[in-house]
């Protein structure tokens, strides 16, 4: 039976040539059992531990397919540079409200969404998976199933656009993704104060309580740092009441934040993400960055995992986890419960049965 490539749905040639390929790679691949590995700009393969396999390059599928800035909403091909992205929302007064980390200039859009981080803003934003209304799947047949749309609407059965956000390319190659955009504010200022970590998580549950127009929440050194954005009063009315220490108009601060390039953000070979109840009290068993508002804390430690995972677990239970932002086997990640695990390779059996993408990538922990 003859096999026909899929078309690139803005009927570009070039695109269609790219995308021929790499749905004749996979076909190839699923015929002769060889596991591939999907790569993008390769700026966040320094979480990943190597993997077998013949490469997937996705960056010669690349550039808008549609936008809408009326609609809010914009379609990519994967392999388009999370740069470019962003400077085209720019010019349009818009942005990713999730702040997806740009850990390098290659960064792509396809691997921003399969690695699933969100920047600061995300407690009050949503999570990137918030923000992708359909994606494009290159199948182990060589076909491109398209799941979601341009919309908001209700699904039946598994939200697939939002499984595969975080799953690092084990469901199968992004190929496009649909995504809603956002306003850019008219205003952004940082207010700043000079205290301690608990001084700070206090100030910050306290202030959460409230309806300020809070887009960030962080703790670094012995300096509580909180992020305003929107309209101009707005924000100028919140620095009067709260009476900060001082008061910086530049966002840089918060963009090496969501691009993880502060001091002990670059600690690499032993830096952990955490996630926690907000609330939670715990000493930091090494040099600590709060974010999130409390409920995200960077931690750069030499621990050894279980006795992290073990600090974690006694102060919040299951509430906790830690994720190595470097290359770990999947021993040192965090446990699944058997009905998490269940629940992947369930679908990792119906999107990729075989195991072709990503085979052994620890951060999926199936």
């Amino acid at each position: 039976m003859s096999w026909t490539p899929p078309a690139d749905p803005a009927g570009d040639a070039e695109a269609a040539d790219a995308l021929a390929r790499l749905a004749h790679q996979v076909r190839e691949a699923e015929r002769h059992a060889t596991p591939l590995v999907i790569a993008g700009g390769g700026s966040k393969s320094f979480l990943l531990e190597p993997l077998a396999g013949e490469v997937l390059d996705m960056r010669a599928y690349r550039g808008v397919l549609a936008y809408e800035p009326a609609e809010l909403v914009i379609e990519v091909r994967a392999g388009t540079p999370l740069l470019e992205v962003e400077t085209l929302l720019a010019a349009h007064g818009q942005c990713l409200a999730s702040e997806p980390p740009r850990p390098g200039p290659a960064s792509t859009i396809g691997g921003a969404v399969a690695a699933g981080f969100s920047g600061p803003a995300r407690p009050w934003a949503g999570a990137l998976r918030d923000h992708v209304l359909g994606v494009g799947l290159i199948s182990p047949a060589g076909d491109l199933l398209r799941f979601g749309g341009r919309v908001m609407k209700n699904v039946a059965g598994y939200d697939v656009s939002r499984l595969v956000t975080g799953a690092w390319g084990t469901f199968g190659p992004i190929a496009t993704l649909a995504l809603r955009v956002a306003p850019r504010p008219e205003s952004t200022r940082c207010a700043i104060w000079e205290m301690n970590a608990r001084e700070g998580l206090a100030r910050m549950l306290r202030l959460a309580r409230d309806s300020w127009p809070l887009t960030g929440a962080a703790h670094e050194g012995r300096r509580l740092r909180l992020r305003f954005a929107g309209a101009a009063a707005a924000v100028d009315e919140a620095l009067a009441a709260l009476g900060p220490d001082e008061i910086e108009a530049d966002d840089g601060w918060w963009q090496s934040l969501r691009d993880w390039e502060l001091p002990v953000l670059r600690k690499r070979a032993a830096l952990w993400r955490v996630s926690l109840p907000p609330a939670t009290v715990v000493d930091a068993p090494g040099d600590e960055l709060i974010d999130w508002g409390g409920a995200q804390r960077w931690w750069s430690t030499s621990a050894a995992p279980g006795d992290l995972h073990a600090r974690l677990h006694a102060v919040a239970g299951r509430q906790a986890h830690a994720q190595p932002m470097f290359a770990a086997p999947a021993s040192a990640q965090s446990a699944l419960s058997p009905a998490q695990r269940g629940v992947q390779q369930r679908l990792r059996e119906a999107f990729d049965p075989a195991l072709l993408f990503n085979r052994g990538c620890s951060r999926t922990a199936a």
